[in-house]
């Protein structure tokens, strides 16, 4: 008999009936604000061709994908091939010898690819607004809201520059997480444009990436570390203490657009994303959360415009819990141009964490059985059955003890499966056609005629 210990891969988790239907709810909640926003849903493969996503997310994001190998990579014939795949692979390269397909980093890019592929069809729908809930895979360390295999929640809009894009999907932030419970979040906001301008003073265009790449750590190792990785990535102490006075920029949303400007004004680029954000706060609900940071890089490539990330409750100790922006040369990665695009993510189990911690779940999230059947013989067990599935018909969740227990345990095992009501059927009730029904919360006893039980429950 094999003695292995059974186990799961790092970073991922079974997932018991309580967290499915916790997770439920904020699905529910999500999926409904989207419709009332006119998003329709989508889904796309766990896995797509690894030419779909090598490239796309810069390259700390592509060292994260997760490699499908190919089949028959023991066959003899192949195995010289196999043997020189490996190598290359060692070497950090891809080889279509060992694979060709990958499991989804994010659900940005195979909508773009799926917007790519349906371009002609979609193209009388735009804006084709689509909203997508699914897992996807990172090779990443585990660690507290950080896992391997994850759940994402998109919401984006193709086929439009309009900036009411963005403030629609502010709106649709806010009014998610006010409505589950998360009020004293922050959206923080930023525009790529301004971080294009910040590297065009330091020196042109080519420096974005590096610029960007190493602020996006800016939370995680600090402004001495972003100030060496810049150093590591080739610029000059005078940009330096540029970018480091550009990332100090501190007070309220004005306030940091008057130094923002004070700094970067005359730069055509710096100008239009200090616009663009400003619409975004004009446009966005009053009440929503916004707060301008020149920090906020998101660090995949793709973005070109408004940027967005939502912090949690500041009680709690987490990473982002949502994020996307504008990306409006996304689809030419697949020679399809012109399509704009705006987008949002919601990360699904650090959202989950969070309201967990708070303790804002419903505590009737767990309660699905509404009546549990004792068990008080074999004839009435046949009997009770009957009775228990007629309630079925009539939608009231019921079960039924198959086994003899003690009276004792069959109230115990309704308390431990958060059952409100225990239906009693013994010899007696059989013979004169009713039960006893028991309030398991308040103690409460009730005669109910048989031919009243549908009724007795659908009034609780």
């Amino acid at each position: 008999m094999n003695s292995n210990k059974p186990s799961l891969p790092q970073g991922t988790r079974d997932f018991n009936a309580t967290i499915i239907r916790r997770r439920n709810y904020i699905f529910s909640i999500l999926k409904n604000i989207f419709e009332v926003y006119g998003f329709q849903p989508l889904e796309t493969p766990a896995m797509e061709n690894l030419e779909t996503l090598m490239g796309k997310y810069g390259e700390e994001g592509d060292r994260l994908i997760f490699k499908v190998l190919n089949n028959g990579l023991n066959n003899e014939k192949n195995i010289d091939k196999t043997k020189a795949g490996f190598e290359k692979l060692l070497e950090g390269k891809s080889t279509a010898d060992i694979t060709e397909r990958a499991m989804k980093y994010d659900l940005t890019i195979p909508f773009a690819r799926y917007v790519a592929m349906n371009q002609h069809e979609l193209k009388q729908q735009f804006p084709f607004k689509r909203y997508q809930l699914q897992p996807v895979w990172r090779a990443d360390r585990p660690q507290k809201g950080r896992y391997r295999e994850f759940t994402q929640c998109d919401a984006d809009v193709v086929g439009t520059t309009s900036l009411f894009c963005e403030a629609e999907l502010a709106n649709i932030y806010h009014l998610s997480f006010t409505e589950l419970g998360i009020v004293n979040y922050e959206l923080r906001i930023n525009n790529r444009k301004i971080l294009a301008a910040l590297a065009e003073v330091c020196g042109g265009k080519d420096k974005l990436v590096d610029i960007t790449t190493a602020i996006d750590k800016l939370d995680k190792i600090g402004i001495e570390k972003v100030k060496e990785e810049l150093v590591i990535r080739g610029l000059q102490q005078k940009q330096i203490d540029l970018i480091e006075k550009f990332l100090t920029i501190t007070g309220s949303n004005q306030e940091k657009i008057v130094a923002l400007n004070e700094m970067l004004g005359n730069n055509k680029l710096a100008a239009e994303g200090m616009k663009e954000l400003a619409f975004v706060q004009n446009h966005a609900l009053p009440e929503t959360n916004l707060v301008f940071d020149f920090t906020l890089a998101r660090g995949l490539n793709y973005y070109t415009g408004v940027i967005f990330e939502v912090k949690p409750p500041a009680e709690v100790t987490m990473g982002s819990i949502g994020g996307g922006g504008r990306y409006d040369d996304l689809t030419s990665l697949f020679g399809v141009d012109d399509i704009p695009g705006v987008g949002i993510s919601f990360g699904i189990d650090r959202i989950y964490d969070v309201i967990e911690e708070l303790k804002l779940f419903p505590e009737d999230l767990g309660v699905s059985t509404t009546a549990l059947f004792f068990y008080m013989g074999e004839k009435e067990i046949e009997f009770a059955f009957g009775v228990m599935q007629n309630l079925r018909n009539h939608g009231i969740a019921c079960e039924i003890i198959l086994d003899e227990m003690k009276i004792a345990k069959q109230f115990a095992l309704a308390e431990k499966k958060k059952i409100p009501y225990a239906v009693i059927i013994g010899e007696k009730e059989i013979e004169q056609n009713y039960c006893q029904v028991k309030n398991l919360a308040t103690g409460e006893q009730h005669v109910v005629e048989l031919e009243n039980l549908v009724e007795f429950f659908e009034k609780k």
